[in-house]
């Protein structure tokens, strides 16, 4: 809120004008520049929007540099470890934890809303058998709206509703469906059953000739990985879905929207790279090789998966993922994984170089839960998918936060114009 007694004054030549100020419960304080526009004649710079805020939200805060990551109040850490993930769901969709009655209700809805409207699997064989599975899913989500016509309406608190409900049930099947496909195995339905992770896994890993009994272990950690992704704060493909539903557009393109955003490399992309560069590596060898390069202010080579650009301490969702990423090792061995050798050495050298310690890289959530993947036997391509399926929560908690802003506009962002100015055509045989 506003603190009345706290103003911050600009100076533009001989013009002066004095600016609210925010104090939000926890982070720094927030000047407002709403009206800085129309009594000064100036916009701010900020490419990035990374001094911004483009909202206020209850939802999630991240202290970076004290490695701090909470979900309407509560740390992701005891979340993860005492909590699961569909009841993370709910506390990021209400705001506060459910009661054993809730809880049950909710995951009731959620379970029987896990099938996909049978004619959608004929949108599935449009694609190429090659198609990387976030281009399926971007299509498939997208086109939700032409299946869910009853659940388009944002103006409808009802609709809303059953849309959130809907995109958290059946993101598991379109992933697993999308997974599926490219590689040419035969569509497993999901069983009512199962809880949340176990049934994601038997989708993608059961057969019609042979069924794919889940070990708790490995729910465990799959449940971690979806519950270390729910939400983070107003990312890239978090400020997407903002900025799409700011115009109108019902849920299912707006999360299709999400989606593509998180698609690239330097967002829901960072798992992926690291396993690519463990694979580069090749053995543990050759791991001295590349610390050394890492540490070559002149090698443009960085270790992914260590260090964050939020948190400047470390990720508080690493610890719970090591854990995970231990147990699931002990369970399937790394014996006949290069690549999972690789991972364990260069998180023991690594830690156990001061250079690393001393710039704060530590091991982050992206590289256990690569390793994790791994481990389960997914292909790299699939960890932008789990992410998207894990981060859907957050997109939707986010997108009906924003519609019930009193304050709510169509995003329109400004710019620093560097280009020619009003010039005359001249006519082509002139030229």
């Amino acid at each position: 809120m506003a603190d009345e007694t706290k103003t911050a004054k600009l100076t533009i030549g001989d013009k002066t004008v004095e600016l609210p100020v925010f104090t939000p419960t926890a982070g720094p304080d927030v000047i407002d520049i709403r009206k800085l526009y129309g009594q000064a004649g100036v916009f701010t710079y900020d490419p990035g929007f990374t001094s911004t805020a483009s909202c206020d939200s209850t939802i999630t805060f991240i202290d970076g540099d004290e490695g701090v990551l909470l979900h309407r109040g509560y740390p992701i850490g005891e979340l993860a470890e005492k909590s699961h993930y569909l009841e993370v769901c709910y506390l990021l969709l209400y705001g506060e934890l459910p009661s054993p009655t809730e809880l049950e209700d909710f995951e009731d809805r959620v379970t029987n809303h896990t099938m996909l409207h049978e004619q959608m699997m004929n949108f599935f064989r449009g694609f190429r058998r090659d198609a990387h599975p976030m281009a399926v899913m971007v299509g498939v989500v997208g086109a939700m709206s032409a299946f869910y016509h009853d659940s388009t309406d944002i103006n409808d608190e009802w609709q809303r509703e059953v849309a959130s409900i809907r995109l958290i049930a059946k993101m598991p099947t379109i992933a697993a469906m999308a997974y599926k496909y490219t590689i040419g195995q035969p569509f497993v339905y999901p069983r009512n059953d199962l809880d949340y992770a176990s049934n994601f896994l038997r989708m993608c890993f059961a057969v019609p000739a042979e069924d794919y009994v889940v070990d708790p272990i490995l729910s465990r950690a799959m449940d971690r990985i979806f519950t270390l992704h729910a939400d983070h704060e107003q990312n890239a493909s978090t400020s997407t879905v903002r900025l799409a539903s700011s115009s109108g557009a019902n849920p299912f393109a707006c999360i299709a929207a999400g989606i593509a955003c998180l698609w690239g490399p330097a967002h829901g992309g960072a798992n992926q790279a690291c396993l690519e560069m463990l694979k580069e590596i090749g053995t543990p060898d050759r791991i001295p090789e590349y610390i050394a390069r890492a540490k070559d202010k002149d090698d443009p080579f960085r270790l992914m998966g260590f260090g964050h650009r939020v948190y400047k301490n470390f990720d508080p969702r690493a610890t719970v993922m090591k854990q995970s990423a231990d147990e699931v090792l002990e369970l399937l061995g790394v014996e006949n994984n290069p690549t999972l050798q690789v991972a364990k050495e260069l998180e023991k050298q690594a830690l156990e170089d001061p250079y690393f310690s001393d710039k704060k890289l530590f091991p982050n959530v992206d590289f256990y839960s690569g390793i994790i993947l791994e481990a389960m036997g997914f292909p790299t391509s699939m960890f932008t998918p789990i992410f998207a399926l894990a981060r859907t929560v957050g997109w939707i908690s986010q997108w009906k936060e924003q519609l019930n802003d009193p304050q709510l506009k169509i995003g329109r962002p400004r710019q620093l114009y560097l280009g020619e100015t009003q010039r005359s055509y001249t006519d082509i045989e002139n030229r």
